[in-house]
């Protein structure tokens, strides 16, 4: 099993890799159905509140329903590789050591405005919001 034997350092780089550019292609084919999805997707994980462990599912969730409005088949595919590898038992003690009240509103803050991006069809603003988003998971993640 790849989740297995993936660290939080490749995990971070694949989807630094990976969701700027699926933002943008998102921006581009998204139809109001996925954007009301995203947008479902984007309540949950605001209604989370402190709780990690729904925070997770819906944070898993959103970030799906960003690949699914791509409509590319493989790159949903790929994701949801992405999101298994997320759901897997290593990470939940380091989950829940760092999704902190003051992180989750932080994230959600971050998770909002890459969807007015989204729905605004900026797709560069959007790829730039997720990489800042990507790029603090991974520092809060590696304790910095």
């Amino acid at each position: 099993d790849v989740a297995d034997i993936t660290s939080p350092r490749e995990l971070s780089d694949v989807r630094l890799a990976l969701e700027p550019a699926m933002v943008r292609l998102a921006t581009v084919n998204a139809t109001p159905r996925d954007l009301a999805r995203i947008g479902r997707a984007l309540a949950a994980l605001e209604s989370a509140g402190a709780d990690p462990d729904r925070f997770t599912r819906s944070d898993r969730q959103f970030h799906e329903r960003l690949a699914e409005a791509t409509h590319n088949p493989l790159l949903v595919a790929l994701y949801r590789q992405i999101n298994q590898v997320r759901g897997h038992r290593q990470w939940s003690a380091m989950k829940d050591k760092i999704l902190t009240r003051e992180r989750i509103r932080a994230y959600n803050l971050e998770h909002r405005s890459l969807y007015q991006a989204l729905v605004a069809r900026d797709g560069e603003a959007g790829a730039k919001l997720v990489a800042r988003h990507l790029e603090r998971a991974h520092r809060d993640l590696a304790g910095g």
